[in-house]
């Protein structure tokens, strides 16, 4: 009597969509704590000036508080994708073998109806033998592109925690805690490096998710033995990978001393810029200024020497600024632009959205 004019996949797309409904909050839940550290992290460190890097290489300085501030709107965009899903997720059906509800007459709309929301979810408008799989592919994309965002902050870290930078690392247990089987001295990354992985098996079931979108007719069995692979997987290795970002980023330790030596290490060619602008406001075209830094960094480079003592001895240079105004554009604290305005931004409208 209870499977009388229904299909199989009513029960089972309905179900299905019980599910996400239960694991989407337990993944929305999990993205605002991580926001949550992001925001405490970007409050923090709103003054930590560091390096930045662009092709691996040093950039003009950034703030530790920016860098964070920047994560933290990553993922409110992530939330925001997956409430906006949640009317396309949280969808049942009731509608039998091909969608026009012949087995339950005239009544079918109002039994699908009632069954929805008495389930707490989104009738299908129109239906065939499943719920359309555009809506699958979808939710596997968020995943995926959830994961992404996870991996792009572990790398980050992976990268700073680099011998050679060492400018933070993850939490780590000297008492027992091993980082090598054969290295002793290893403090490995070893959290950031799991969740890279997983990303990857996560963005590579979405592509098994697109090909079920094409199914035939109305409806072929092509979706079912794939989506037993890859739906449950997907979410289990997203939860992971959320737990392990929170771990890593509650945990994560800061050396400020690294920070600074690399801050220093190019001896102020990466603030080649600001000398730049400083010439251009006393009147060098843009283009000339340009070329003039170039070739002053090509100097101190081949000289083995910083950039200020390279700038104190061209007579282009010191006919437009004083030593003293040359030192300033060096300080790497006096050229991080509206770094700081911006992190109190995202202070300010994430506590908003926060609630």
């Amino acid at each position: 009597y209870i499977h009388l004019g229904a299909t199989s996949y009513d029960i089972v797309d309905t179900a299905n969509a019980l599910q996400f409904k239960d694991a989407l909050g337990i993944v929305e839940s999990d993205l605002l704590e991580i926001e949550g550290e992001f925001l405490r992290l970007a409050e923090e460190k709103i003054n930590l000036v560091a390096v930045g890097r662009t092709h691996g290489q040093h950039a003009v300085p950034i703030t530790y508080g920016l860098k964070f501030a920047l994560w933290a709107r990553e993922v409110r965009r992530n939330i925001t994708r997956l409430n906006e899903g949640k009317k396309r997720f949280y969808t049942g059906k009731m509608s039998g073998a091909v969608g026009s509800q012949a087995s339950f007459g005239e009544k079918g709309p109002a039994i699908q109806a009632i069954v929805m929301d008495d389930l707490g979810l989104v009738p299908a408008m129109v239906s065939n033998q499943v719920v359309q799989r555009d809506s699958y592919a979808e939710l596997l994309s968020l995943l995926a592109i959830i994961c992404a965002s996870m991996e792009k902050f572990s790398k980050e870290v992976r990268n700073l925690m680099r011998t050679e930078i060492a400018e933070v690392s993850e939490g780590y247990d000297e008492s027992s805690q091993v980082g090598s089987s054969t290295m002793p001295h290893k403090r490995n990354p070893i959290t950031a490096e799991k969740v890279c992985g997983l990303a990857r098996v996560v963005r590579a079931n979405l592509s098994v998710a697109l090909e079920n979108v094409a199914l035939e007719h109305e409806r072929d069995l092509t979706n079912s033995s794939a989506e037993r692979a890859i739906i449950g997987e997907s979410f289990i290795l997203t939860d992971e990978i959320l737990k392990s970002t929170k771990s890593i980023f509650k945990n994560l330790v800061f050396h400020p001393e690294n920070i600074k030596k690399n801050l220093e290490l190019s001896r102020g060619l990466n603030l080649a810029e600001a000398v730049m602008i400083k010439l251009v406001d006393r009147g060098l075209g843009r283009q000339d200024a340009h070329e003039l830094l170039r070739r002053l960094s090509v100097k101190a480079v081949s000289e083995d020497t910083g950039l200020e003592d390279v700038l104190l001895q061209d007579s282009d240079v010191t006919g437009l600024l004083s030593p003293d105004e040359i030192r300033d554009a060096l300080r790497p604290e006096n050229y991080i632009g509206t770094a700081v305005y911006q992190v109190r931004e995202v202070l300010k409208r994430s506590k908003a959205e926060r609630g």
